[in-house]
């Protein structure tokens, strides 16, 4: 039976496996190309390279050791705002709740940590992962035409406030 499994840190082969996932997915779905798969490459790998453990966290999911999903957190915005980031589950896995597991350890972190905020840039057309987020306490915020993934897209601002 094959063990999944969510961890967090760095682990050998997790950038390029969750930036594969990425443009796997995007390019399928949404025709996303180079562009946009570069900029999770180049974002994600600044990521690791700065992030500072007491403020930002990268979870992967696991099934039999080989990253099938992730999710980070990091702080924008002074002390008080993350950004939530990389938010993928591989298609096997979704609809197992994989993708709820994931948001609930990061905003648990994100409330353990003492952030208030959370934000997230997104695009129109994502229902699944919109209702994931909506049921974790984010509202839309603002809405704008935009080419920040490398095609021309309906941009989406989700905000949540932690009590």
């Amino acid at each position: 039976m094959s063990e999944v499994l969510i961890t967090s840190g760095y682990a050998p082969g997790s950038i390029g496996r969750a930036v594969e996932l990425h443009g796997s997915y995007y390019h399928a779905h949404w025709g996303f190309g180079l562009f946009f798969e570069a900029k999770v490459a180049k974002e994600l790998a600044l990521f690791f390279e700065q992030s500072e453990p007491a403020r930002d966290r990268f979870w992967r999911l696991s099934r039999d050791k080989r990253l099938e999903g992730c999710i980070a957190i990091q702080g924008a915005g002074g002390e008080e705002t993350a950004q939530l980031r990389w938010f993928i589950v591989s298609e096997p896995l979704q609809g197992q709740g994989w993708g709820r597991r994931l948001l609930a350890s990061a905003v648990d972190f994100c409330r353990q940590v003492g952030y208030r905020r959370i934000f997230l840039w997104t695009f129109e057309g994502l229902h699944a992962a919109r209702h994931l987020y909506e049921a974790f306490g984010f509202e839309l915020t603002r809405e704008q035409t935009g080419r920040g993934w490398g095609t021309t897209v309906r941009e989406q601002r989700f905000e949540c406030t932690l009590s």
